[in-house]
């Protein structure tokens, strides 16, 4: 029996409280290229919507990229439409899912998606949804419509609408030789945030997703700033002597950890951002450095070479005791946490010059190489866990790479101009 339509009033206010100001209108796209597709995924038909020619491709694409089904709405072997699936067609072909829609205009200027998600073999639906969708918008309702069919399949929330920060470097326009740009995760709607002659690095979100901080070296050394995403109005919060550099918000929002030298030896500080008090987080002769705060707020793990080799540690704030966490290889370092903090992705050497992404698991302290390139760095978890974004080089292109944790899938994100280093997926 099919279930009652719910009705989604998609407001514009919502869907552009989250969009970046656009500092310049200079930017460079990203191009979606699949390099690994896994070999056998459950197929889900996507039916073009009705009176529609834009938003099911988008749904299409998203879903081939989660790594989880294979999606086609191109030579389908059964006809659907709305409310008339063909059950016994779609099972002869071996299709479980089915996903069909229509698209007709709205109040002003926008548009009423109605959608479902058919299940084949039970013969039900189990999305039956319509939007008022403004004109603008129509991308970023696609994304949440695969969204909520990725959760509805898997129990698992969707990224599709999330966002990725990246640092574009680009040689050919020495005046805005480095770029810190926002972008949807399958590369499209780039924004840029800031322009600079010089080198712009660790690009991190707060925990809300409406400021970001990056590290400056504008005035010739570095900075922490952060910036307003819907003003585009910003502050700095560390300019001390030395290095200045990785920040990483704590789940709060209300206290920093950074990587400074303003006592001679790069070292771990909090800042709390309302009073701007620092506190000395770690006291060593060696390097401590890449903090970021667990998502319970309780710890952060850091790199440092205290023990003769770069590796990763945990600090603990109710013991302040420190416990090294990995123990494979010479090198370890960049280390990020995932959403439910039990996965460790950081770069790892496995051997000489080979920099590769690993994912390690914090129960087990099971480690296993994920990347297959050899130059990766600067991993950053989606905020469900199901995908790594990092930094690699194909020949002489620096670009993205959006990998699945269980390798099954890889999609690279190239730009059409300069190279891309420096990804920070945005927490939901």
């Amino acid at each position: 029996m099919m279930e009652m339509t719910r009705k989604h009033l998609l407001s514009l206010a919502i869907l552009t409280a989250f969009s970046p100001v656009l500092v310049t209108q200079a930017h460079a796209q990203l191009h979606l290229e699949i390099a690994k597709a896994p070999e056998e995924a459950p197929k889900i038909a996507i039916v073009p919507f009705s009176n529609d020619s834009s938003l099911y491709p988008i749904i299409e694409t998203d879903l081939n990229r989660s790594g989880k089904f294979t999606s086609s709405s191109k030579n389908l072997p059964a006809t659907a439409s709305m409310n008339t699936p063909n059950a016994a067609n779609w099972q002869a072909a071996g299709v479980p899912y089915v996903v069909t829609g229509t698209v007709k205009p709205a109040a002003n200027g926008g548009f009423e998606v109605q959608y479902q998600l058919y299940d084949v073999q039970k013969q039900q639906y189990l999305l039956n949804e319509l939007l008022t969708v403004p004109a603008s918008r129509v991308r970023s309702a696609a994304h949440m419509i695969s969204d909520a069919i990725y959760q509805a399949l898997t129990g698992i929330p969707g990224d599709f609408s999330g966002r990725i920060a990246y640092v574009l470097r680009n040689p050919a326009t020495p005046e805005q030789r480095y770029t810190l740009q926002i972008a949807d995760t399958d590369g499209e709607q780039p924004r840029t945030i800031l322009t600079s002659r010089d080198p712009i690095l660790s690009p991190a979100w707060t925990p809300d997703a409406k400021k970001i901080a990056y590290v400056s070296f504008e005035t010739k050394r570095p900075a922490i700033y952060v910036q307003d995403l819907s003003t585009g109005t910003r502050e700095k919060l560390a300019s001390f002597r030395g290095l200045n550099g990785a920040p990483s918000f704590s789940p709060d929002g209300k206290s920093m950890l950074f990587t400074a030298s303003m006592h001679g030896n790069p070292e771990i500080y909090q800042m709390n951002l309302e009073t701007r008090q620092l506190q000395r987080m770690t006291n060593d002769s060696a390097i401590d450095t890449e903090a970021r705060y667990a998502p319970d707020g309780k710890s952060f793990i850091f790199t440092s070479d205290r023990g003769g080799s770069a590796q990763i540690y945990r600090y603990d704030f109710d013991s302040s005791n420190y416990k090294r966490l990995t123990f494979r290889g010479a090198f370890n370092a960049r280390g990020t946490l995932s959403a439910d903090g039990k996965k460790l992705a950081l770069v790892h050497r496995p051997s000489g010059s080979n920099y590769k992404v690993a994912i390690q698991d914090l129960n087990s302290s099971v480690t296993n190489i994920l990347t297959p390139t050899s130059l990766d760095e600067s991993p950053s978890f989606s905020p469900n866990g199901q995908m790594v974004v990092y930094a690699t080089r194909e020949g002489s292109r620096g670009l993205l790479s959006i990998m699945s944790l269980d390798g099954r899938f890889r999609m690279n994100l190239p730009s059409e101009q300069g190279e891309v280093r420096e990804p920070a997926w945005a927490p939901k």
